[in-house]
């Protein structure tokens, strides 16, 4: 399972190109994982998003999750589904699902973390690292150091998220995570080619 770097697509940040364009982009230059993460798209429409999407992750043999939806998922093929703290627990979700689903959960909280592993996470999305402008989270930024307790905390792969770029990616390897979570570096990039392998350099490939 390689999670080096989970694309997580926008389509206002991609604008004025199809998300499609910029996700085939970051998978050529080797990204291993994507997130459907679509807030205002009711259920079917999703699931035609995941589909489209499934077909570019099988081409390059990479993985697609679905945010917070795990219907959609199950539905459309995708590989795993990503959950926050509001969404199904990942005991229930652990419980109807196959034992090859994926299945991600987002804590900041070493405990938090630890509870959801032990129900089942197979990686924990850890943020905002460095602050965030695409979600609500206020002022929220745990830095490197809040990274680092949850990656010592459990055993399953952490992913760091929140204000990733190429210029700072790097402190969340040398803080242990097992790769990193971008928005906007990716999908607003004027060149993703080039994002993707900046923001792939500092992990060693598993």
């Amino acid at each position: 399972m390689d999670l080096r770097l989970i694309v997580i697509t926008d389509a206002a940040l991609a604008a004025p190109r199809p998300v499609a364009d910029v996700v085939r982009a970051a998978l050529e230059a080797g990204a291993p994982a994507v997130q459907l993460r679509d807030k205002r798209a009711d259920a079917r429409s999703l699931f035609e998003q995941a589909r489209m999407l499934l077909r570019l992750t099988r081409e390059f043999h990479a993985l697609l999750f679905v945010n917070d939806r795990v219907d959609v998922a199950l539905a459309a093929g995708a590989d795993g589904v990503h959950l926050g703290p509001d969404d199904l627990p990942v005991a229930a979700v652990r419980r109807a699902t196959p034992p090859e689903f994926l299945v991600g959960f987002s804590t900041d909280d070493p405990h938090l973390a630890q509870r959801a592993a032990a129900a089942g996470a197979t990686y924990i999305g850890c943020g905002a690292v460095f602050g965030t402008t695409t979600k609500d989270v206020g002022a929220e930024r745990i830095g490197p150091e809040g990274l680092r307790r949850v990656v010592q905390a459990v055993s399953v792969p952490v992913i760091g998220i929140g204000g990733v770029s190429p210029g700072n990616v790097s402190e969340i390897a040398r803080a242990g995570a097992a790769g990193a979570a971008a928005i906007g570096a990716v999908m607003a990039a004027n060149d993703p080619h080039a994002a993707v392998r900046a923001l792939l350099a500092p992990f060693a490939r598993p």
